[in-house]
């Protein structure tokens, strides 16, 4: 059996000297580990089409116990991401989220657009690395059957305050009226509120498309993240790196 599929390689471990095992998010098989021979020579045709954070066009072949790609076309090499070593730690958060998250076997088109989508932005900088960041947890999340509950305040329905407060543990919303203060919780401005909706219930090409200040940027931001940290119930070593790294800078 041999499957035809677009991809996106999230790790590489070089396996012998010459050849490796790649985790790649696929648009029709979800995430599978492939095993890729001769893909460490420099002038193989694999060499470039299945190192990390490339997206290419694949062909697959389904063995007894394991998948083989044996001739894979790059697409996109998100080069940019390399010459920057804070970008890069956060491309590889995305793909660490997406590994342990997106089950083999069926159908994964809206993880792998968002995580496209995600590094293009990332690469190109026409938005601030953090709004990436929040949006595609907040959208992760939603996609993995997390989707927080942000229409209205859960208690008296209110749709908005100066401040609204969102209960990472239950995944809904109280307004400052409602709210008693004991919850484990995180604070929303109208801006921050705004943009979490926008990044869960908006079409996916029109996710990023919000302006946001500052002050309600890191809002939004520490809220993404706490919940995907909660909901996924794991750390992650590629965030940590991240945070290194952008702490030292």
């Amino acid at each position: 059996m041999r499957i035809k599929t677009d991809g996106l390689i999230l790790t590489e471990q070089t396996i012998r000297e010459n050849d490796k095992l790649v985790t790649v998010l696929t648009k029709s098989n979800g995430i599978i580990r492939c095993f890729v021979k001769n893909a460490k020579l420099l002038k193989g045709k694999l060499c470039t089409a299945t190192q990390s954070l490339c997206f290419s066009r694949l062909s697959i072949y389904c063995g007894r116990d394991r998948y083989i790609i044996d001739d894979a076309e790059p697409v996109e090499l998100f080069f940019n991401l390399r010459l920057d070593l804070e970008k890069l730690a956060l491309a590889q958060y995305f793909c660490e989220i997406a590994m342990y998250s997106i089950p083999e076997g069926s159908s994964a088109e809206e993880y792998l657009s968002l995580i496209l989508n995600s590094l293009y932005l990332l690469s190109t900088g026409k938005k601030p690395d953090l709004m990436v960041k929040a949006v595609y947890e907040m959208r992760f999340m939603s996609l993995s059957g997390y989707m927080p509950n942000l229409v209205c305040c859960d208690n008296c329905k209110c749709y908005e305050a100066n401040n609204m407060y969102f209960l990472l543990d239950e995944g809904k919303l109280l307004c400052e009226n409602c709210y008693s203060g004991t919850h484990n919780s995180a604070r929303l401005s109208r801006g921050a509120l705004t943009a979490m909706r926008t990044a869960v219930f908006a079409e996916p090409k029109k996710i990023f498309s919000f302006s946001i200040s500052d002050h309600s940027l890191l809002q939004f931001a520490d809220c993404a993240e706490k919940y995907t940290l909660m909901r996924s119930e794991r750390k992650y070593n590629a965030l940590d790196f991240y945070k290194k790294v952008k702490n030292e800078r």
